[in-house]
């Protein structure tokens, strides 16, 4: 009995294979069954058709404007500027960083050689 039933490595490989496929199997129905009897998980109620849609309210962008117009006026408040000096703080498009790499790119590439 202390002899192995086959030496081919082949077939080795081929019940090796079939056992981990398998233990993935039943893995995956546990986990099935477990998702089935998830007592966490919200039930979708039987009324579907009052579903109400609304669009994101305005509020939350003139918010988040506000808020960066204040760290902009303090950074140059920490530059020894009053915030009364500043004339107006206009949204540009985000190209100019992307130049500003490109440049600094090209610039670092051309100190190199």
């Amino acid at each position: 009995m202390g002899q192995p039933v086959t030496t081919n490595p082949w077939m080795i490989a081929l019940i090796n294979m079939t056992v981990v496929f398998g233990v993935l199997y039943f893995l995956s129905l546990i986990i099935a069954f477990i998702q089935f009897i998830d007592p966490t998980k919200k039930k979708a109620s039987k009324v579907e058709n009052n579903v109400v849609t609304t669009e994101p309210a305005p509020v939350a962008s003139v918010q988040d404007d506000m808020q960066i117009i204040a760290v902009i006026a303090a950074a140059i408040s920490a530059y020894g500027y009053s915030p009364a000096q500043i004339a107006c703080i206009r949204r540009k498009d985000g190209q100019a960083w992307a130049q500003a790499a490109r440049v600094e790119a090209v610039t670092v590439r051309n100190q190199m050689f």
